[in-house]
């Protein structure tokens, strides 16, 4: 079977091409290779060379006719994302992206046997809450008024009270961002295109990915790849808020066993699942954990600034996922672990934080009470 993979020169995606070169796919990349991601045109080093590889962009209607010749199924993973407010091109690499995918498929009635589409945890936005009195509630974005005032807990829309997180299932989406809302229409494509014109497709809705080959460059690559390099600089890790937000982490080897599985599986044709760390930790707490596991005895930052547009908590319920019988494997410790021993290992380690927090103040992403 032979499997076309965009972004499989990125982070998500070149852990799930290593998982198809061992389970015996043949594999081709489509990716390209742009920054802050990548160092502009040059092929990350672990990039198989079992793997065919192509530099194109998603956006060209060229490249998708050259990338899905002869393939089976695709993983399509190729996405923008940034704090930029560039909001265009988040809809033009990832909604138009998508939708020249199943364009070109159903012009060239191409027999693809299955999509699989990434999506994100941040469609929730501030995902599900309880109210003790008014129930399940999805709150809207946090005011900045309430936020300027350090009043972190998210409120319920109908009594005004603060409310309890609680695990978001897949039922109902509510995206603040421009990245989130490009998510959003990239699953909206799949899904009913899919359905539409008989292509067997899947979305899957990452939590917070962790582990080796997350860009340092990124400014936008998670609390992990930030944490752990500020404190190998001796630079305390920064929480936002109060450090505590409640967040799930998982492994980037179980989110490509997922992948593979719901494209191996026909059980997951024209769903979308969850795929997370099945716990909750804060952020405050990670930060420590990551400090312990480096040795460091520095404190974690609250200088009580926030990021504008933040979630306050989000832990993603995976029980759909786990009926097709996936479980994240990967325990916490060892995700911090592997991602340390990793950046230990890279020439071009470097703490990018400083510089892209002040880009981000001058944006007025991070914003101080």
């Amino acid at each position: 079977m032979r499997v076309l993979v965009t972004g499989g020169a990125g982070f998500i995606g070149s852990h799930t091409v290593d998982l198809l070169l061992q389970k015996g796919y043949q594999v081709r990349i489509l990716d390209s290779l742009t920054p802050p991601v990548h160092i502009e045109g040059q092929v990350p080093s672990y990039v198989p060379r079992e793997a065919e590889f192509i530099l194109g962009d998603v956006r060209d209607r060229a490249a998708w006719e050259i990338a899905l010749q002869n393939i089976d199924a695709v993983f399509h993973f190729a996405a923008y994302q940034d704090y930029l407010t560039d909001f265009s091109k988040f809809f033009h690499v990832n909604t138009v992206g998508t939708a020249m995918l199943y364009e070109v498929v159903v012009a060239n009635k191409l027999p693809i046997q299955k999509i699989v589409v990434a999506s994100s945890q941040s469609a929730y936005g501030e995902g599900k809450y309880r109210c003790d009195t008014d129930g399940v509630q999805y709150p809207p974005l946090r005011p900045v008024e309430q936020l300027m005032r350090r009043d972190w807990e998210p409120h319920c829309p109908v009594c005004g009270r603060t409310m309890k997180p609680l695990v978001t299932d897949e039922a109902r989406l509510n995206p603040h961002n421009q990245y989130a809302m490009s998510k959003y229409t990239q699953e909206m494509i799949a899904l009913n295109f899919g359905r539409r014109y008989n292509i067997p497709s899947a979305a899957m809705r990452f939590s917070i990915t962790q582990g080796p080959r997350q860009s340092f460059r990124n400014a936008y690559s998670g609390a992990l790849r930030i944490f752990t390099t500020r404190l190998m600089f001796d630079h305390a890790p920064v929480c936002y808020e109060d450090g505590q937000q409640l967040r799930d982490y998982v492994s980037v080897r179980d989110v490509a066993r997922a992948n593979v599985l719901v494209m191996e599986d026909a059980r997951a044709n024209y769903e979308v699942f969850n795929v997370g760390g099945g716990r909750a930790i804060t952020v405050e707490q990670y930060a420590r954990l990551i400090a312990q596991k480096l040795g460091k005895s520095i404190e974690p930052s609250m200088p009580g600034e926030f990021r504008f547009g933040d979630t306050r908590h989000i832990v993603s319920d995976i029980s759909k996922l786990n009926v097709l019988g996936w479980s994240p494997q990967v325990t916490l410790d060892e995700i911090v672990e592997e991602y340390i021993a990793w950046a230990k290992e890279q020439p071009d380690l470097k703490d990018y934080s400083v510089d892209a927090e002040v880009e981000m103040k001058k944006m007025g992403t991070i914003r101080e009470t």
